[in-house]
């Protein structure tokens, strides 16, 4: 059978998608390939044809994460202000984001992962992370302070996921919520 011509890449879109979110939801050491390729309605062997490890694997879906948020940001329609940030902590401080964390940051979910990650995957998220406090401290006027936003909010998420029960996940995303709105209403 003859594939379309763009048919390899659309595959390795697919196996991005889905990898993403399957490393999101339960960590990208615990997927195997086989696991990985099923869920795009492939056989294991046939991953070798988009990627030469999983490491490679886990590299791409890093970058492309983490370059999806700093791309959000650089959207020429909307200029990025404190209303902007503003409505991006409501959306990103939220219940759905602490219970989908498929369909959400890499940044809460594989941050672990990436700590023991090689070298070269370090430093794209890096590269990554330092674009979007230099974009958040131009807004609030300060790069120590872009920097503590950027924690507050990682660390809200993995906290609130660490909790069982509901009502303490919603007490830790909603305070640090208030905290962060509070903070950057009074540093105006």
């Amino acid at each position: 059978m003859r594939y379309s011509a763009t048919h390899k890449e659309e595959t390795r879109q697919r196996l991005l998608d889905s990898s993403a979110a399957i490393a999101k939801q339960g960590g990208f050491a615990n997927a195997g390939v086989d696991g990985l390729m099923k869920a795009v309605g492939l056989s294991g062997g046939a991953f070798y044809n988009h990627f030469s490890s999983k490491d490679e694997l886990f590299a791409a879906i890093v970058q492309r994460e983490l370059m999806r948020s700093v791309e959000r940001l650089a959207d020429q329609r909307k200029p990025f202000d404190r209303e902007r940030l503003m409505r991006g902590l409501t959306r990103y401080l939220n219940l759905v984001h602490v219970q989908e964390p498929a369909g959400g940051c890499a940044i809460p979910a594989l941050g672990a992962e990436i700590a023991r990650a090689d070298l070269s995957v370090r430093q794209g998220a890096e590269e990554a992370l330092l674009e979007l406090q230099r974009a958040w401290a131009e807004v609030i006027g300060s790069e120590e302070d872009a920097w503590a936003l950027l924690a507050q909010c990682v660390g809200a998420l993995v906290l609130a996921r660490m909790m069982a029960s509901e009502e303490s996940q919603r007490a830790i995303i909603e305070s640090s919520r208030a905290f962060l709105q509070r903070h950057l209403e009074e540093s105006r």
